[in-house]
């Protein structure tokens, strides 16, 4: 154990046998390990490298015959001493832009970018909706309808539009209406969406007494609209069919897999903490929260127009899964969403 060269071949013989395992659904075996991999070293060396891995429960037999699987702690380890994710292919990359590019509002972006990732890996797509409490305002604008209608308009760094209709007490005189656009946006825009509430409900004193009850009804429909979006956690799921394709090994524990993923709730918990898009998450097996999920993987990372992540977006599969390949999509999807996030 204590020398570098033994552990690496048989890090390399770990890897083999886990990206053999992804392919094939298969137990694997020695020879074919050495018919498949150039490992450099004797078929003896390979079992009994074979066998130290087995010793430090990185591989186990899951039947009497003579092949091997990889453990949680096994995948755990591949996934640790991955020296490079698979980059996508240039055509992948165009199908990602092009797709993502075509979307006509949040709810657009998010429902491609569940369909997206279901389809490049493969997996269950999971997707978060900006969480609104991690918005800031990006503009607020005031539209008079009539002469005491007016329609309010709330845009949040994440994309979201929100709309409300509202009637003052009386017809507020033009400037006042000019004004107060120009003092909601300058105390809202780029804080977040509770520090702007906080701004906001002091701007009425600002005013003189016979336009603050103009101002009044004004704020505190904004605030309520505020408000109301922070409570707002949704999620987006998709591509559940593809977790028949994983052999019958898995189809035993496809039900209550897909009676935890019916809940929201436990959605949000599975993909954790948004943290920053520059950085994959993967919990593996029993490192989950659920133990109807110890028979699958998580991969997540988190999405936005900045370096701080509005949301996550992930992927739930079995553990057999080629971890290279789907993080590097969830990686370049969500890379693409903070894009069309910070353009819109």
């Amino acid at each position: 154990m204590s020398d570098s060269g033994t552990d690496d071949r048989k890090l390399d013989v770990l890897r083999a046998i886990v990206e053999d395992y992804v392919s094939t659904q298969e137990p694997v075996g020695s020879k074919s390990l050495v018919e498949r991999h150039r490992l450099g070293v004797s078929p003896a060396t390979v079992r009994n490298d074979m066998a130290a891995l087995e010793e430090e429960g990185l591989i186990t037999q899951p039947h009497t015959s003579a092949g091997r699987v990889p453990t949680d702690k096994g995948y755990r380890l591949f996934v640790d001493r991955l020296t490079a994710v698979k980059p996508l292919s240039g055509a992948e990359r165009r199908a990602i832009s092009t797709f993502l590019e075509g979307a006509v509002d949040l709810d657009d972006v998010v429902q491609r970018t569940v369909r997206m990732l279901a389809q490049l890996t493969q997996q269950v797509a999971i997707v978060q909706y900006p969480t609104l409490s991690r918005s800031t305002v990006r503009h607020v604008e005031l539209v008079p309808l009539a002469t005491t209608r007016l329609l309010l308009v709330l845009i949040t760094s994440g994309g979201r539009v929100e709309q409300r209709v509202i009637t003052l007490p009386e017809a507020p005189h033009e400037t006042v209406l000019g004004d107060l656009r120009a003092r909601l946006n300058q105390e809202a825009i780029g804080h977040r969406l509770v520090e702007a509430t906080k701004r906001l409900s002091r701007l009425p004193e600002a005013y003189a007494p016979e336009d603050r009850p103009v101002v009044s009804v004004v704020v505190t429909s904004l605030i309520e609209l505020i408000s109301d979006e922070r409570s707002d956690e949704r999620v987006a799921i998709g591509g559940t069919a593809n977790l028949s394709h994983f052999g019958d090994d898995f189809e035993r524990s496809i039900k209550p897999v897909l009676e935890v993923l019916e809940e929201h709730v436990v959605l949000l918990r599975l993909l954790g903490e948004a943290t920053s898009p520059s950085t994959v998450t993967v919990r593996i097996g029993h490192e989950q929260p659920y133990e109807e999920l110890s028979s699958t993987s998580v991969i997540a990372t988190g999405y936005g127009p900045s370096e701080e992540a509005l949301a996550t977006l992930g992927i739930v599969g079995p553990t057999r899964m080629d971890y290279p390949g789907s993080m590097a999509a969830v990686r370049a999807v969500a890379r693409y969403v903070s894009r069309i996030l910070s353009e819109s």
